[in-house]
C-alpha cells in the first residue's frame, strides 16, 4: 500500500464529543501514514479539508469548506448529516459498514432479547428482596420476536435470534428475504407485525417517514406484557407513552439505548423504573482498527475521482 500513500489529496476533519481522536488518528494513520487529520478544535483553513470523519457535528461545521469531497459518519445512523444548511448538495455521505460493528449490534440485540426471554429481570428484582422466586422457562419457539429494520445490522440480529430458535419475524418498508425470519414490508403491514409481538426489537433508520412510528396507538398493539428493546434512535418512539404503558404493566419491561434527549435527563422517570434498563448509546460502535481500513480504502477512492463505496441517499435517509 506503500505506493498510494502520497495519493491522499487534502486535510481530514475529525468532529465527535464521543470517539477518542487520538485512537482514531492513530488508526487512520497506520492506513494512510501521509494523511493530514486536523481535530475540530484545531482545524486551519477549512478550504484545506477534503473529507471529514464526523458524528453529530454542530451547525455551520461545515462553513468554509469549499473543496469538502467526502463525508463519514462515525456511526450507522446518518439523520444527523440529512438537510443541513452548511453541506452543498452532491457531497456523498458514507455511513461504516464494519462486520465489526453487525456483530456488536447483534450481540447486545442478542443479550437483550434473551434477559427478557429467559425472564432475568423478575430475577434480579427478586435477588433484590432476597427471594427464591422460581419461574419455569419458556420454549424458546413459544416467543415471538419480532425485529423492526432488516438492514444490515437488522438483518444480522434477526439471523441470530432465528439461530436459537425463537419464533423471527421482521419488517422493513421493502421487501426482503432471510432465512428463517418470516419477513413483512410495507406500512399496511406494521400493526400486524407489532400484534403478534412477545419481544419488540427497534432497529430502524429514522427518516421523515419514521420519526414517531411507534406512537401510543401503535405500543398499545403489543400484547399485554411484551418487552420492548430500542437499539436504533429515541426520536422513532413516543417516549412520554412509552413510559406510562410501561408504568401500567402494559409494556412489561424494556431494555433502552436510545432516548429522545441523549443523555437522557437525571429527571427522566425512566431512570427510576424496575422494568427498564438503560444503557448510554453504546448498542453498536464503531471499532478503530477495523473501520480505518474502509475509510482509507474511500480516501483513496476519492483522490483518484472514483466514487466512494457505501454512500447513502439522503432523500431517503439512510
Amino acid at each position: 500500500m506503500s505506493g498510494k500513500h502520497s495519493m491522499a489529496s487534502g486535510a481530514l476533519a475529525f468532529y465527535s464529543k464521543l470517539d477518542d481522536f487520538e485512537t482514531w488518528k492513530h488508526a487512520l494513520l497506520a492506513q494512510l501514514p501521509g494523511l493530514d487529520i486536523r481535530h475540530s478544535s484545531a482545524l486551519g483553513d477549512p478550504a484545506d479539508i477534503h473529507y471529514a470523519l464526523v458524528w453529530k457535528p454542530p451547525a455551520g461545521f461545515f462553513d468554509g469548506m469549499l473543496d469538502l469531497r467526502l463525508i463519514v459518519n462515525l456511526g450507522a445512523g446518518v439523520d444527523s448529516l440529512v438537510n443541513r444548511a452548511d453541506l452543498p448538495p452532491g457531497i456523498p455521505i458514507t455511513r461504516l459498514t464494519d462486520p465489526q460493528m453487525a456483530r456488536m449490534m447483534a450481540g447486545y440485540v442478542l443479550f437483550a432479547a434473551l434477559r427478557h426471554a429467559r425472564d432475568i429481570p423478575h430475577f434480579e428484582q427478586a435477588q433484590r428482596r432476597g427471594e427464591w422466586s422460581y419461574r419455569h422457562p419458556r420454549s424458546p419457539d413459544e416467543i415471538r420476536i419480532a425485529v423492526l429494520g432488516l438492514g444490515q445490522l437488522g438483518a444480522v440480529a434477526a439471523t441470530e435470534l432465528s439461530r436459537l430458535g425463537h419464533a423471527v419475524s421482521g419488517w422493513s418498508r421493502s421487501p426482503k428475504e432471510i432465512d428463517g425470519v418470516q419477513c413483512h414490508a410495507g406500512l399496511e403491514t406494521l400493526d400486524t407485525v407489532i400484534a403478534n409481538a412477545d419481544i419488540l426489537v427497534v432497529m430502524l433508520p429514522l427518516t421523515p417517514e419514521t420519526r414517531g412510528i411507534l406512537n401510543r396507538e401503535r405500543l398499545l398493539r403489543l400484547p399485554r406484557g411484551a418487552a420492548f428493546i430500542n437499539v436504533a434512535r429515541g426520536a422513532l418512539v413516543d417516549q412520554a407513552a412509552l413510559t406510562e404503558l410501561l408504568a401500567s404493566g402494559h409494556i412489561g419491561a424494556a431494555t433502552l439505548d436510545v432516548f429522545e434527549q441523549e443523555p437522557l435527563p437525571a429527571t427522566d422517570p425512566l431512570w427510576c423504573m424496575p422494568n427498564v434498563l438503560i444503557t448510554p448509546h453504546l448498542a453498536s460502535v464503531a471499532i478503530p482498527s477495523s473501520a480505518a481500513r474502509q475509510i482509507a480504502s474511500n480516501i483513496l477512492r476519492v483522490s483518484k475521482g472514483l466514487a466512494p463505496e457505501n454512500v447513502i441517499d439522503p432523500a431517503k435517509g439512510y
